[in-house]
C-alpha cells in the first residue's frame, strides 16, 4: 500500500483503518486519536460507519498505550469494543465555546483525553509532565490526608516552588475560526499527550488523522508519526498543513 505522503517524518495513508493497519504491520509507541463518536446525525461522525466496530483491537496491535478523545457516553457505551486495554487515566480538555445545543443541563465546555495501556504499568513508557509555575508555601498540615491511604509520596513537590505535576484539567482554546476539520483538536491539547507517551525520536499513530492535527505536532516534537484519514479530502487538507512553511495550526 503506497502511502498518500511522506517526508523525513510523517507517513499518512488514505483508507480505513482496519484495512491499513493489518496490510502494513504497523509498530508505534503510542495511538493518539480522535475516533467517530458515533452520538449524533453529524456526517463527520457516521462515517464510515458511526464507531468503526474493533478498531480498538486494531490498535492493540500496534501499540502497547493510547490516547483516545471522547465524552463519558461514548467510553461507557463502548466498554466492550475497548477491550483488551486497561484505563489508566483521563485529562480534561476544556475549551473557551460550548459544544452542546441543549438548555436543559450544564454547558458543555470540555472533552475527555482517555488513556489507556496493555501489559505491565511499569514497563511502559511515561514522562509525567512538571511546570515549574509552582508558588513556594508554608505547609502547616503534618499530615496526609485520610483519603489517600498508603499511596507513595509524589517526587513532584509544590511546598518548595515547583516543579509540580501538571494538573488534569488543562484549558486550550479551540480551533474557531480556522479549523479545517468539524472536529479539529488545538496544538496545545495534544502536545502533552504525546511528550507523556511517547519517546524522543519515537513513533505515533492516529488512525483518524482528521486534519493531521497529531501528525503536525509530532513532527514539531522530532517525532514520527504515522496517519491514517478515510476522506480523500481530509487527506488533501493534511497535505496542505504539512507542507506550509509555518506549522501553526492545529486536528
Amino acid at each position: 500500500m503506497n502511502p498518500y505522503y511522506q517526508d523525513q517524518f510523517v507517513t499518512l495513508y488514505c483508507g480505513d483503518m482496519r484495512e491499513v493497519i493489518p496490510a502494513l504491520g504497523l509498530v508505534a509507541d503510542a495511538v493518539v486519536t480522535d475516533p467517530p463518536y458515533g452520538e449524533t446525525s453529524m456526517s463527520w461522525d457516521r462515517w464510515p460507519d458511526r464507531w468503526p466496530d474493533g478498531w480498538p483491537l486494531i490498535a492493540a496491535s500496534v501499540a502497547r498505550q493510547m490516547w483516545c478523545f471522547g465524552t463519558l457516553r461514548m467510553f461507557m457505551d463502548k466498554t466492550a469494543d475497548l477491550k483488551p486495554w486497561h484505563l489508566s487515566h483521563e485529562v480534561i480538555w476544556e475549551k473557551q465555546n460550548g459544544s452542546s445545543l441543549r438548555n436543559d443541563r450544564f454547558r458543555r465546555i470540555h472533552e475527555q483525553a482517555a488513556h489507556f495501556y496493555l501489559g505491565p504499568w511499569g514497563e511502559l513508557y511515561k514522562k509525567p509532565p512538571v511546570t515549574n509555575s509552582a508558588v513556594k508555601r508554608t505547609i502547616r498540615s503534618k499530615t496526609r490526608p485520610v483519603h489517600w491511604g498508603g499511596l507513595a509520596e509524589s517526587t513532584f513537590r509544590a511546598e518548595d516552588g515547583g516543579p509540580r505535576l501538571v494538573e488534569s484539567i488543562i484549558y486550550a482554546r479551540n480551533c474557531h475560526g480556522y479549523a479545517v476539520h468539524p472536529t479539529q483538536k488545538p496544538e496545545g491539547i495534544i502536545r502533552p499527550l504525546l511528550e507523556y507517551s511517547v519517546p524522543p525520536g519515537g513513533v505515533v499513530l492516529d488512525p483518524f488523522a482528521g486534519s493531521g492535527t497529531t501528525l503536525v505536532v509530532a513532527r514539531e516534537l522530532g517525532m514520527r508519526s504515522i496517519g491514517i484519514e478515510g476522506e480523500e479530502a481530509y487527506c488533501a487538507k493534511i497535505v496542505d498543513r504539512l507542507t506550509q512553511g509555518v506549522l501553526s495550526l492545529a486536528l
